[in-house]
């Protein structure tokens, strides 16, 4: 039998001072009360109450047991409440994981927005071009381009995306315009490290035609960030998300080049491999800080991305 329940109905029994009125908040028969009172005197080898008739009385080890009873039962209701509001708080701890480049031109707004609305919660944002493993880093919302493999988390869809080549107007004027993607051999270009991996070559599709280049980087980084800046500042061309550089595309400060083509850094790549992904742990039993920071997240995003 439940320890707790046994101390539910004691107390009860102390309370109302009898079996039946105990029996009949806790719906249960006088027999069946009976049984239990005696069951719970035989765990322990010793009697908890003095009984007649008409009325229970506590026995010295009776009163013991009904005072930690009513510690023990006061404690477990404490701790339940403050689960129940922990849930429901807007407070607390948030942690997200983003792309760097991406993190820093939309997430750190979105975050920083979100806590003028809740200003008891602390953010933790890390920035880093590395796939995490939610359910072992302790992270509560990672946002990735592709899916992630584990089953287990759920995964949202935030915006599509698509992979573009682009280089500055100055470094164009300079080195010229690649027509096809072999000519990327003759130019300056700027390859992501992953896991020490050089990513240089990169995989073209136009139609059901596709086709590889091995690209001679001049430069390389793990950090998208980088690699944006080095475009910018017209080192080379680059391979990059279509959303880390929009902003840069309509203010003219990076040109797109070959178009026609879908481009990634896989051969075996999906149109979905560089869409933005929301990816967390399931929404049951989610503390509400992060069900907040999820809807806000998917309301300002595309604000953002469009103004």
């Amino acid at each position: 039998m439940d320890k707790f329940a046994d101390m539910e109905m004691f107390t009860s029994v102390v309370k109302h001072q009898g079996l039946a009125a105990a029996g009949r908040e806790l719906g249960l028969s006088p027999a069946t009360m009976t049984a239990r009172l005696q069951g719970l005197e035989q765990r322990y080898g010793i009697k908890l109450l003095n009984r007649s008739t008409r009325h229970v009385s506590l026995t010295d080890a009776g009163a013991r047991y009904y005072q930690s009873c009513l510690q023990i039962l006061d404690s477990v209701r404490e701790t339940e409440e403050l689960m129940r509001k922990g849930v429901n708080e807007v407070k607390g701890s948030l942690k997200i994981s983003a792309p760097k480049d991406l993190g820093k031109q939309y997430i750190l707004p979105i975050v920083s927005q979100f806590m003028e609305c809740y200003p008891e919660v602390t953010p933790y944002l890390y920035l880093n071009d590395n796939l995490a493993n939610i359910a072992e880093s302790g992270i509560d919302i990672v946002i990735r381009y592709g899916e992630l493999a584990d089953s287990n988390l759920i995964s949202r869809r935030l915006v599509s995306s698509r992979r573009v080549l682009c280089a500055s107007p100055e470094y164009l004027a300079r080195k010229g315009t690649p027509l096809t993607p072999q000519a990327l051999t003759e130019h300056d270009c700027l390859a992501m490290l992953r896991s020490n991996e050089e990513l240089k070559h990169w995989h073209f599709q136009a139609n059901e035609q596709r086709k590889s280049v091995t690209v001679i980087p001049s430069r390389f980084s793990d950090d998208g960030e980088v690699i944006r800046y080095w475009a910018l500042e017209g080192a080379g061309i680059a391979l990059k998300s279509l959303i880390d550089v929009q902003q840069d595309i309509k203010a003219q400060r990076l040109v797109t080049v070959l178009n026609g083509y879908m481009k990634n850094f896989s051969a075996a790549t999906t149109v979905s491999s560089t869409d933005l992904n929301v990816v967390y742990l399931s929404r049951q039993y989610q503390p509400k800080r992060i069900r907040l920071f999820l809807d806000f997240l998917f309301e300002r995003f595309e604000q953002r991305l469009n103004q």
